[in-house]
């Protein structure tokens, strides 16, 4: 008896050294492009979870937000990952509904989704820029303005659940026939629409003064700006806002949920919370996280944003994208 048991354990040893390859746990998150794979601070808070756990993070990035959850749908219950990072509350019922995460997924931070525009732009032009969603149909901003796909990113759903609030069921796809007719661009990722077309962006050759993006853009063009500069060469059309709220959740499927849970518990403390302003530039859940002077400056939220129950964003989703293509991309 005594030597079955020790031959047991033996092979209980054995099984679990193969599991593992007889060294430390590599656990996977994936995140949208825009989430950093090295050389910030976020990184190094990641790396501090890394020497207190011994569980390393490897990061995949895996497109805008709408194609990072497509793709998770496609392979739930055998995911790339472990732990999935940045879904919004605009896809959240598409993560939900495709079964993708092991449990419930956690808030980890917020912000809100408007438009941008140059400053620089509309003073050099001598037009004031808009205030509402109603004023990028005047003539003056024929040809201003990118967005994104509402089917393949975040900010461009987040961006037309705003005209559907503001105008309703039976007014929203009037509004997107006049703002086409007006010369609205479409593009498929929040980075090609600021990086590229927005004429506001450090380095970017864009023509488009305006532009969906982040309250918080602002304070970005200031921290990275070379040569530095005094204040915000940007700013942002408060009226505009969608509220915009981020998750993180353990993939279901996942190979270590159990580290993959620990990861998670440690996006909310607040070694990592407290570098999501100046890295993410997106407020952190965390009350305990005080805000960076240059980004409560020229950061951006809105005090009545649109907003939209995650329930009616279910139920309509899909629906509202289909008749979106029809009318902005026919």
């Amino acid at each position: 008896m005594k030597l079955a048991a020790v031959i047991l354990l033996l092979m209980g040893v054995v099984a679990c050294g193969d599991d593992n390859d007889g060294g430390p746990v590599a656990i996977t998150l994936v995140a949208y492009d825009s989430f950093p794979k090295d050389g910030t601070p976020l990184n190094e808070a990641l790396q501090t979870f890394t020497d207190d756990t011994g569980i390393s993070v490897d990061i995949v990035t895996a497109g805008d937000t709408g194609t990072m959850v497509s793709k998770a749908v496609l392979t739930a219950g055998n995911p790339e990952g472990d732990v999935m990072w940045g879904v919004d509350n605009t896809f959240l019922s598409a993560a939900t509904d495709g079964q993708i995460f092991d449990g419930n997924p956690s808030p980890v931070n917020f912000g809100d989704v408007c438009v941008n525009y140059d400053i620089a732009w509309f003073t050099d032009e001598g037009i004031e820029p808009p205030d509402t969603l109603e004023d990028l149909l005047r003539p003056e901003y024929r040809d201003l303005l990118v967005v994104e796909n509402p089917s393949t990113s975040s900010p461009g759903l987040a961006f037309l659940l705003a005209t559907i609030d503001e105008f309703g069921d039976d007014g929203w796809q009037q509004y997107w026939t006049e703002l086409r007719a007006n010369g609205v661009e479409v593009v498929d990722s929040w980075d090609s629409a600021y990086y590229e077309r927005f004429s506001g962006a450090a380095g970017s050759a864009g023509d488009r003064p305006l532009v969906v993006s982040y309250g918080s853009s602002p304070p970005a063009e200031v921290v990275f700006a070379d040569p530095p500069v005094d204040t915000a060469p940007t700013s942002v059309a408060d009226q505009t806002c969608f509220r915009q709220e981020e998750y993180a959740g353990v993939l279901r499927g996942s190979k270590h949920p159990d580290e993959a849970r620990q990861l998670v518990q440690f996006l909310l403390s607040e070694p990592f919370q407290r570098e999501m302003p100046l890295t993410l530039f997106v407020y952190p859940v965390s009350d305990n996280v005080p805000l960076p002077d240059v980004f409560t400056k020229y950061a951006v939220i809105s005090n009545n944003p649109h907003t939209m129950d995650p329930d009616r964003i279910a139920a309509n989703r899909q629906q509202w994208q289909d008749q979106w293509n029809e009318i902005v991309l026919r």
